[in-house]
C-alpha cells in the first residue's frame, strides 16, 4: 500500500498479491457504502487501485476475490464486522 497525502487530500494505492491465480479482484470500504471497485491486473499478476480519500479520517475495507473470497490488508490491522469477519482497518 501506498500513501501520499497532500493538505485534505490522500492518495491510496491498494495493493493485493494473490498466491493463486485468480480472475479479479475488488477493493470493497467504507468509502463508498461498500461499493466494490475493481482493481487493475499488472503483468506480474498483482492487482492495485488508486483512490483518493480525505486525510485525516479512518476506514475499513477489504479485498474480495472472483466475487467471493474476502481479504484483509496484510500491512494494516484489522477490526472486528458486524457479519462476523475481520476488516482491514486504514487511518490516514
Amino acid at each position: 500500500m501506498k500513501i501520499t497525502t497532500k493538505d485534505t487530500k490522500t492518495w491510496v494505492t491498494f495493493e493485493f498479491d494473490p498466491t493463486q491465480e485468480i480472475e479479479s479482484v475488488e477493493v470493497v470500504g467504507e468509502w463508498n457504502d461498500w461499493n466494490p471497485e475493481l482493481m487493475k491486473k499488472k503483468k506480474s499478476g498483482e492487482f492495485y487501485f488508486t483512490k483518493i480519500l480525505k486525510a485525516g479520517q479512518s476506514y475499513q475495507f477489504g479485498y474480495r476475490t472472483n466475487n467471493d473470497l474476502w481479504f484483509c490488508d496484510p500491512s494494516l490491522p484489522t477490526i472486528n464486522s458486524p457479519l462476523g469477519t475481520q476488516n482491514s482497518f486504514l487511518e490516514l
